[in-house]
């Protein structure tokens, strides 16, 4: 059974608490939302004040059982600052990967959901055909499959996080990041949809209505402006924050 590591809020700023328990909420999130691939997704968040040092899931909890207190302290280069803790060694890799290529990052997400998972063994799977598909065909990237945990792949992925921050891991799963927690989230959203619309067209027997190029050149511009704000997504994230705490989730400590 997990136990959660104790930690005293008085060794650490307001911010890094907010951040950790703002980090906490995300996971219980993604929990709500069906997102979860038992303990093998993580999603990150840069420890304010200081951006060297970004905040992770321990290794070994599922993420309704993940709190504020639980959540480890890394630094880019692997160290755990603070209290030990077990982290996912791929984990560590992308997520200091796009820290490191993407100074506005302030959180990572990453996942394996079944329709990231079934669009990423497409090559430019992803076409302007479904209104969701808008709000991020303009910011997509796709990163070719690597070696897990190496030096090699933080790398790599550094790069390709620096062409979009919507980023499709071919036969693997999806990722986004944004400079908030909730911007980062409504990426993922927005994406996971678009996948799941995607993979239902393929199962017609004719060919999707595709978007006119005005439209979606229009779209991309609306959301060039848009998904840079601390308003995006926000009414969402509070949302689904409140949801959670209406189902007695328990990640404020």
């Amino acid at each position: 059974m997990s136990v959660a590591l104790k930690l005293d809020k008085a060794d650490m700023t307001d911010g890094e608490w907010q951040a950790r328990c703002d980090l906490a909420a995300l996971y219980h999130v993604v929990h709500h939302l069906g997102w979860t691939d038992l303990i093998n997704t993580h999603m990150s968040a840069r420890v304010p004040g200081e951006p060297h040092a970004f905040l992770i899931n321990r290794y070994g909890e599922m993420f309704d059982e993940i709190t504020a207190s639980s959540l480890v302290k890394m630094d880019l280069d692997g160290n755990v600052l603070g209290e030990a803790g077990k982290f996912n060694a791929a984990g560590f890799t992308i997520h200091s990967g796009v820290y490191k290529a993407r100074p506005d990052a302030n959180c990572v997400m990453h996942t394996h959901t079944r329709a990231g998972a079934g669009l990423s063994l497409l090559r430019n799977g992803l076409r302007p055909i479904s209104q969701d598909a808008l709000q991020v065909l303009d910011d997509l990237a796709y990163h070719d499959y690597g070696v897990p945990a190496s030096q090699e792949e933080c790398d790599a992925l550094g790069e390709t996080c620096a062409r979009g921050s919507c980023v499709v891991l071919l036969n693997h799963g999806l990722l986004t990041l944004g400079h908030t927690i909730h911007g980062t989230l409504m990426r993922l959203y927005m994406l996971e949809r678009a996948c799941e619309v995607e993979l239902l067209a393929r199962s017609l027997d004719e060919p999707p209505v595709r978007i006119a190029d005005y439209v979606v050149q229009k779209a991309a511009a609306r959301m060039q402006k848009l998904r840079p704000t601390d308003e995006y997504g926000l009414m969402e994230w509070q949302g689904l924050v409140r949801t959670v705490d209406r189902k007695g989730a328990d990640y404020r400590r």
